[in-house]
């Protein structure tokens, strides 16, 4: 009657493409930011712009995270409420 949710996790390797991704990303980010043929008040700012960036973009990756995961507890809980009344219902009981 009651479909558990499977906790979905991911596995090390995605795990790892995932941090070796962002390394990559931020390593060719830089050098570029590095190389580029500006003044250096130019790279800070670009450097700065890209760290503001990325700590927004893990910020918005927690809050979406986090809602998603308050909304399937408040769904849990609601199931688990509804499964106690049916279990506690009997048509055939006289009033």
């Amino acid at each position: 009657m009651s479909d558990t949710p499977v906790k979905q996790q991911g596995t090390a390797a995605f795990y790892g493409q995932a941090v070796a991704s962002f390394a990559v990303a931020m390593a060719a980010t830089s050098v570029g930011i590095f190389r580029l043929d500006a003044d250096a008040w130019v790279r800070a700012f670009l450097a700065i712009a890209v760290l503001y960036l990325v700590t927004s973009a893990f910020t918005l990756a927690k809050v979406i995270r986090d809602r998603q995961e308050a909304g399937q507890i408040v769904s849990r809980v609601d199931q688990a409420r509804l499964e106690k009344l049916l279990a506690e219902y009997d048509p055939f009981e006289k009033p």
